[in-house]
């Protein structure tokens, strides 16, 4: 943040930029009317092109400056309130930032138009004197305006574009890249070169060529070999230009293109394109850069099988300093009924998929369907979490997420059974408990070993229920901590109290159905 005199000083160093570019490009029209258009005057026509240039100055350009001034100044409201800390609207910042790109085409306007209009009005003044003006004037005088202005236009837009964007562009653009800016008129790199060649070879060897063309009488007369020589050194010097802009355009557009790839999630990227110069280890850096985002994929993607992938996400998300938060969840308890007496019956191999088929099944309506987190297996049942990072999902809390999932559960069972069936074996059961409440939540164990898990009386509750549904034959059971949560799309009918090992109190417990 910068203070507003800091911005206002900003501002007239960048209103002051031009005069640079100006310098440069009245010293070569000073240099060129003084040794080309001088010689080809008598007195009175002199003292009278000299009288029309100060009249034009004098006329025109306070005018020019005060529209440059103005078009600087313009962003001083919207920079003030940044500077203090101020909320900008968005229309006023927006404006603000298409005219602070649009500054170097700014004062390549007002200087071209400044410089055009000088071509007639000197002409025009020439014109007021009683004695003929030599012919060679009106080749001289368009061309020395022509090429001084070319040297101020060109070199005035980079001081101010340079200018501008170390300036102004950390205060404008906090929020958004420039490049994105509607409105805003960007001049490529290749077109940039251009520019350059034109300020700094263009300019200056077609004056030469143009004064061997005016000084000639005849195509006797003319140097032909400085003619052919100069052109060449400017179609040269323009596809100099040309293979350099080539040069440095082809490998920003490869790294534009796929850092966009990788952007929408497209790792399989990779460019090749071997440079030897700076961009060779440029490119070398994002090769490896998308390499260790594939890696951290395939990591991610192992690491979320073994622990969810919700889970997964919840340890990437975590700060690594954080060693537990206390948070308000909802823990559910799950444990497969008959299991062993099925497997006493169920050949060894099909033992494990008969597992994994009924975790599956029921994982599926933990996380997918309910937005619950299996956060371990404990041999043929699981303990999930509710409301962790999410207290609230479409509407339901946690608590009623939870007991939406447990009887989805107990649904799904009955199809899975139906799948299984086979015939005089046992069918599988079911039993869940859930409680609600605070627990400590977070990344437990040893200094090179850690599990994200909940920790707390909630946890041994919720725990405890879940064996009840055994002694009382219910396969669902909440507390009242749980039922108290529900709304009326739950019916829910009280048991009594249960004690258990580890709680001084009974438990009150209840049933619940969905409401119909």
């Amino acid at each position: 943040m910068t203070d507003r005199g800091t911005t206002t000083r900003h501002l007239v160093t960048i209103a002051l930029a031009p005069v640079l570019a100006a310098v440069i490009g009245s010293a070569f029209n000073i240099w060129y009317n003084g040794t080309q258009i001088e010689p080809l005057l008598n007195d009175a026509q002199w003292n009278l092109f000299q009288k029309s240039v100060a009249i034009y100055n004098v006329g025109a350009y306070p005018i020019l400056i005060g529209i440059w001034l103005w078009r600087v100044w313009s962003l001083k409201p919207a920079l003030e309130r940044i500077s203090a800390g101020e909320n900008v609207d968005d229309v006023v910042l927006s404006r603000a930032q298409v005219r602070a790109i649009n500054l170097p085409w700014s004062i390549v306007g007002i200087m071209g138009l400044g410089w055009a209009l000088c071509i007639p009005a000197l002409l025009l003044g020439l014109q007021q004197s009683p004695d003929a003006v030599d012919r060679r004037v009106l080749f001289h005088l368009p061309t020395s305006v022509v090429i001084s202005g070319l040297l101020t236009v060109t070199n005035a837009f980079f001081i101010v574009e340079l200018l501008t964007g170390r300036l102004l562009f950390p205060m404008l653009f906090q929020d958004r890249s420039p490049a994105d800016t509607p409105g805003a008129i960007s001049l490529p790199l290749s077109r940039r070169n251009m520019l350059c060649a034109i300020a700094a070879c263009v300019c200056p060897v077609l004056s030469l060529v143009l004064l061997e063309i005016a000084d000639a009488t005849s195509a006797s007369d003319f140097n032909w070999f400085m003619v052919f020589v100069s052109a060449f050194g400017i179609a040269l010097g323009l596809f100099c230009s040309w293979m350099v802009s080539n040069h440095v355009v082809q490998p920003i557009l490869e790294l534009r293109n796929a850092a966009q790839k990788v952007s929408a999630g497209n790792l399989d990227v990779s460019i090749d394109l071997p440079r030897a110069d700076e961009f060779g280890p440029l490119i070398d850096d994002f090769n490896e850069m998308v390499d260790g985002l594939r890696a951290r994929r395939e990591l991610r993607a192992r690491f979320g099988l073994h622990v969810g992938r919700r889970t997964a996400e919840l340890i990437l998300a975590q700060d690594p300093g954080q060693t537990g938060s206390e948070q308000d969840i909802t823990v559910m308890f799950c444990d497969i009924r008959n299991f062993t007496a099925r497997c006493s019956v169920t050949p060894a191999d099909e033992v494990v998929p008969l597992l994994n088929r009924f975790l599956s099944v029921m994982v599926e309506a933990v996380e997918d369907r309910h937005g619950g987190t299996v956060n371990k297996f404990l041999g043929d049942g699981f303990m999930a979490l509710f409301g962790i990072g999410e207290p609230d999902r479409d509407g339901c809390s946690h608590a009623e997420s939870a007991v939406r999932a447990g009887l989805d559960m107990i649904d799904r069972l009955k199809d899975l059974n139906a799948e299984l069936s086979q015939g005089g074996l046992p069918e599988l059961g079911i039993g869940i408990g859930i409680h609600s409440g605070c627990a400590i939540v977070g990344s437990m164990g040893s200094s090179d070993r850690l599990e994200y898990t909940a920790i707390g009386d909630t946890v041994n509750v919720a725990s405890r229920v879940e064996g009840l549904t055994k002694k009382v034959g219910h396969p669902l059971l909440v507390t009242t901590a749980t039922a108290s949560r529900l709304r009326t799309s739950f019916t829910t009918t009280p048991l009594p109290a249960e004690s258990v090992k580890g709680q001084s109190e009974p438990i009150e417990i209840h049933t619940v159905e969905a409401a119909e």
